[in-house]
């Protein structure tokens, strides 16, 4: 008896738990949307399969909530049996999903083999038709876990254990339903009409450790321990970034066969991103980049030979005829060149704005495309006759590309410099600086630019007030180190100054932090500011909030409230980063950023400073600094005072 309770207890040991609590988790928002689950199995797993669906439609915990919408597709005898009788076993699921699967809804499979020729077909109908497709399997690799866009996989080659651990992973998976519920809006199926993305589907690898050494056998950094993070890349990434700036997103395009393909398709899924898969005959195209101290070495590409395309689902078509806005984000692999899917947007009305981030080796925009957003570099290329390189080139080259395209806006995006928006009724260009330009990863930053410009216009904006937008977007991809930054406001960004200091450490730099009330900015403050951040790779300021300054000034300070005087000093070339304390005094911000140096300006001795033993105990320092003299923040509040 020993033998099958050691080899469930191993079996169980091995069940991926986060991701069945993602599952619940996904389940809830989509179910309380109004979305539907369609669930199959074969013996056994029918059974289990079908005790998902009654738990959804019931109630698994005792807390009361809405039925949730689930089907288990072989409950119905009559139906099941004659589409056996009719059609073959072989495509009763199929049907099913045909029948049933609606774009967004789910298809979960379980099978103890991954074999059952009826679930591989249920798989290939499901994806065609826009569901996303889960699977409860025995052992992988199997044909099942392979098809799918996530899978959980139990350890094991026993039928009967594999059975019992899936029906541990579906009462799991119910509790996260049920868990997750109360946190999801329930109700209707969201109808608001989406954001569509059209495009080429990449997978974004980043491997990063450290080097400290040279292989001996060669002249090559030797990276050790790197660390994998993965996210979908192309327009995959502009639907992940509109996805979250709080749009329903739905993603057109090819998803490739194998693991690619699935990891890109479960990040989007993670994020409520609604795919409909044209279909790609090869592989998901993966750029791997192995990176130390923030800095590429060597970038890796795999998949990346031309594969055929699907034809257009109706769920595409669809899709773009319910949309707020569309964004082609084309990276020359053929999705922005489908026929079907040109016609369909040639065909959108005027009132749903077009976005169109153009690639050299893909086709032209079709006309009528609201804003067209090249680089620099592919506006170049795309009217190469053109001479010069500054402005008045580049605004040449996109009047000869507006007339070309027949759009109505063309966006030039500019890098550090930022953009320059050009229209079709002959006005002077728009010049859209980026406000701080900023040192970081640019992977990605015209991904940012385009989501953020679909995002503007979807909610009303202007193209002007659009592009604006797109430009504060692009910069802070850049400067968060080619990722989202966090929302909320920069006044208490910790996580920035965070993020901050850990590049310079990467690249070995010291980290210098000063602090202060800031209340009236003056030439004495800047001149400290100034100096300390010469003193290292970056400066940290931290910031009194309102109310410490009002403890420690008097009731009638500060003059400026804390989120006007953190951008004022956000501003500086010298400050790369503000965090708010609302303590008196700032030990705990800086027991938990630890800078290497603390800098006060004034008449001051080290020993003084009551800083300094908390900076001693990690082994930083605090340091002093020349103040400039006669300026003082109470000063000029007297001498205003006196002149009144």
């Amino acid at each position: 008896m020993s033998t099958p309770f050691a080899g469930l207890r191993a079996a169980l040991d091995t069940l991926d738990s986060e991701r069945l609590e993602a599952w619940g988790q996904e389940l809830a928002r989509r179910l309380g949307g109004g979305a539907r689950v369609l669930c199959a199995g074969n013996g056994g797993s029918a059974a289990e399969a079908q005790h998902l669906t009654a738990e959804l439609v019931g109630r698994f915990e005792d807390t009361e909530r809405p039925p949730l919408s689930a089907l288990a597709l072989h409950a119905e005898t009559s139906s099941f049996t004659a589409l056996a009788n009719d059609f073959g076993y072989a495509d009763v699921f199929a049907r099913g999903v045909r029948a049933h699967g609606r774009p967004g809804d789910v298809l979960l499979c379980l099978s103890t083999s991954g074999r059952s020729e009826n679930l591989l077909a249920a798989v290939a109908a499901a994806r065609a038709g826009g569901l996303l497709v889960w699977a409860l399997t025995g052992a992988a690799p199997n044909p099942l876990h392979d098809v799918c866009d996530e899978a959980v996989a139990v350890a094991s080659v026993d039928a009967a254990t594999v059975q019992e651990v899936h029906l541990v992973a579906v009462h799991a998976l119910c509790r996260a339903v049920d868990a997750a519920h109360g946190r999801t809006p329930g109700g209707v199926r969201d109808e608001k009409p989406p954001l569509v993305v059209v495009g080429d589907l990449l997978l974004d690898r980043d491997w990063e450790g450290t080097v400290d050494r040279v292989a001996p056998d060669a002249p090559v950094p030797v990276v050790r321990d790197p660390v994998a993070a993965d996210r979908p890349g192309g327009a995959g990434l502009a639907a992940l970034l509109a996805a979250g700036a709080g749009q329903r997103v739905v993603l057109v395009c090819g998803v490739g066969r194998g693991e690619a393909g699935r990891r890109a398709r479960g990040l989007l899924a993670a994020a409520g991103v609604e795919v409909v898969d044209l279909g790609l005959a090869g592989p998901t195209p993966e750029k791997i980049r192995v990176k130390a101290g923030g800095q590429v070495l060597v970038r890796l590409d795999r998949g990346d030979e031309a594969a055929a395309l699907g034809d257009c689902p109706p769920a595409a078509s669809d899709a773009l005829a319910r949309a707020r806005a569309v964004l082609v984000a084309d990276y020359g692999r053929g999705v922005a060149a489908q026929p079907a899917l040109r016609a369909a947007l040639s065909a959108l009305p005027a009132e749903v704005p077009i976005v169109w981030d153009p690639h050299p080796a893909g086709p032209e925009p079709v006309p009528g495309v609201l804003v067209v957003c090249p680089n620099r570099s592919e506006a170049r290329g795309l009217v190469g006759d053109e001479p010069g390189e500054g402005p008045a080139a580049t605004t040449r080259r996109a009047r000869r590309l507006l007339e070309r395209w027949g759009a109505v806006n063309v966006c030039v995006t500019l890098g550090a410099e930022g953009a320059l928006l050009v229209s079709a009724d002959g006005g002077p260009p728009l010049a859209l600086p980026v406000a701080r330009a900023e040192r970081g990863d640019p992977c990605g930053a015209g991904d940012a630019f385009a989501a953020a410009l679909a995002v503007a216009l979807a909610e009303g904006a202007l193209p002007s007030e659009a592009a604006r937008r797109a430009v504060v977007a692009a910069a802070a991809w850049v400067a968060h180190g080619g990722r989202e930054r966090e929302p909320g406001p920069a006044t208490t960004a910790a996580g920035d100054a965070r993020e901050v200091i850990a590049r310079v450490r990467r690249a070995g730099g010291t980290v210098v932090a000063t602090g202060g009330c800031f209340d009236l900015l003056h030439a004495g403050h800047v001149a400290v500011l100034e100096q300390a951040r010469r003193l290292g790779g970056c400066l940290v300021v931290c910031l009194n909030s309102d109310a410490s300054v009002a403890r420690l000034k008097g009731p009638e300070r500060p003059l400026v409230g804390e989120e006007d005087r953190a951008e004022v000093l956000r501003c500086l070339g010298c400050v790369d980063a503000v965090v708010v304390f609302a303590e008196d005094t700032p030990e705990e911000i800086l027991a938990e950023l630890r800078p290497d140096l603390w800098v006060k300006g004034g008449d001051y001795r080290v020993q003084d400073l009551p800083e300094a033993g908390l900076l001693e105990s990690w082994g930083g320092q605090a340091v002093v600094l020349p103040f400039v003299p006669g300026r003082s923040t109470s000063e000029i509040i007297a001498e205003a005072r006196a002149r009144a």
